[in-house]
């Protein structure tokens, strides 16, 4: 009721982050989502598109002067242009404010005339979501964390044989310090475009901006057994560490990520699934580190001002949804359930609600059923990205139980023992859209229903 009465004299403000690790679809998301709010001919799931309630929506510039704007224009057109194209990836926080105007329901239904909801976008990458578990952590701490988990990994050994040979208690070279740093960032960016899900911090060393070259991201971590001294190349290490902390960490936090009030967390399940056990078990474990750095929670009145705002949705989205046949999502959503059972107990016994799904915010295939050895097939079938080719698709059957791949994952299987999960990329289907429809997809409506229906 206070939500409600505060909806009618106010102009309330919603603001989601958007978030996932590289090629997650953020961009796409946040764009199909926008146009469908704008086109809402296929929301049958947001409660107040298909009661009619939602009276117009519109953008706006975004309130914040010193954000980007998301190029949710350009976006569109890459998608569903004549020769449609998956748009250029995240590099950079955006943002963009789209407003609805509503109808009220229940019991405030008779008020004369809609109320305003402005609904602001935040688009952030999840590589920088990482660094703020670095707050907690000194140095010492993340220098050992880090090299005992890059030992273990055999494209980290040329980092690593240099990380060893550098004298930490030597007086600091700066041209040392480059070559460190510069190593460490190119081993840093081979694992992400390998698909490595068990993200390693800092993440702006792999998305700098205007902060590339600067002594704040120039550091690295080095091994040492005792406190270092002043003037060592150990201690101008840690000094940039805690400068990096202070100048690049916390101005996010406090800028952007403290005034999240709904969170969706997209993920590329089918790409761990199909890339081993070891990814899978690395995806599980950063998605319980991810619920870590949000402030879940209640978002009352009192709440926010005894605790400051909560994030008291968060959404889990396991993206590419199209690349099954629809008798496979209940599977894919039990598999992301299982996924982040961690996390998202943890926001729940803060007092978030928190849902996991299987989406796909722009669908680029067609289902099909096709024989193959006497059998019949349920697959999909569209043109592979970068070829002119439609081809089908039969990626396996995902189990009915996912402690079929998160018990192998756990115990650090090698491969998978009965069965082998394929995955291709397929490119964006030319589109013919009609009046008043926005893109094709698959659960978006239901998504923005429990992400943002309770506020229309």
């Amino acid at each position: 009721m206070g939500d409600a009465v505060t909806g009618a004299l106010f102009e309330p403000v919603v603001r989601l982050g958007v978030t996932g690790l590289s090629r997650a679809g953020k961009t796409v998301f946040i764009t199909s989502l926008v146009a469908n709010l704008l086109d809402r001919g296929r929301m049958p799931g947001l409660r107040a598109a298909a009661e009619g309630r939602i009276v117009a929506a519109y953008l706006q510039p975004q309130p914040d002067d010193t954000v980007p704007r998301f190029d949710f224009e350009s976006h569109l057109a890459a998608m569903t242009g004549p020769t449609p194209h998956w748009p250029e990836s995240t590099r950079a926080i955006s943002q963009l404010r789209l407003s609805l105007r509503v109808r009220p329901a229940g019991f405030l239904a008779g008020l004369p005339g809609p109320r305003t909801v402005h609904l602001d976008i935040v688009d952030y990458p999840g590589e920088w979501l990482m660094d703020l578990a670095l707050l907690d952590q000194s140095y010492q701490s993340w220098a050992q964390d880090t090299l005992s988990r890059l030992d273990k990994r055999a494209d980290a050994q040329g980092f690593m044989e240099r990380a060893r040979a550098a004298d930490p208690d030597a007086p600091h070279d700066e041209t040392l310090a480059q070559d460190l740093a510069g190593r460490f960032t190119c081993y840093l960016g081979r694992a992400r475009d390998s698909g490595a899900y068990d993200c390693i911090p800092p993440g702006r060393f792999l998305l700098p901006g205007d902060l590339e070259g600067s002594p704040v991201l120039t550091f690295a971590p080095l091994p040492v057994a005792s406190p270092s001294r002043r003037g060592t190349l150990h201690r101008e290490m840690e000094r940039r560490f805690e400068s990096y902390k202070a100048k690049v960490v916390k101005p996010f936090f406090r800028d952007h990520l403290s005034r999240i009030d709904r969170q969706v967390v997209l993920i590329d399940a089918l790409q761990a699934i199909h890339d081993g056990p070891a990814a899978v078990e690395d995806l599980r474990r950063t998605m319980a580190d991810i619920l870590t750095v949000f402030r879940p929670g209640a978002n009352t009145a009192l709440a926010r001002l005894l605790r400051g705002r909560r994030v008291d949705r968060i959404l889990f989205a396991a993206t590419r949804a199209d690349h099954l046949h629809h008798d496979q999502h209940p599977r894919l959503r039990a598999i992301m359930q299982a996924l982040t059972r961690d996390a998202r107990d943890r926001a729940e016994f803060a007092g978030a609600r928190t849902e996991a799904m299987a989406i796909a915010a722009l669908r680029a295939t067609v289902e099909d059923t096709i024989a193959h050895d006497g059998q019949r097939l349920n697959c999909v079938r569209g043109v592979l990205q970068g070829g002119t080719r439609r081809v089908a698709l039969y990626p396996g059957e995902l189990p009915e139980d996912p402690a079929q791949l998160l018990s192998p994952a756990r115990s650090g299987a090698e491969r998978w023992l009965d069965a082998q999960y394929d995955v291709m990329r397929f490119a964006p289907a030319p589109l013919s859209l009609k009046p008043g429809d926005g893109p094709p997809h698959i659960r978006l409506d239901r998504a923005a229903e429990f992400l943002i229906g309770d506020k229309l």
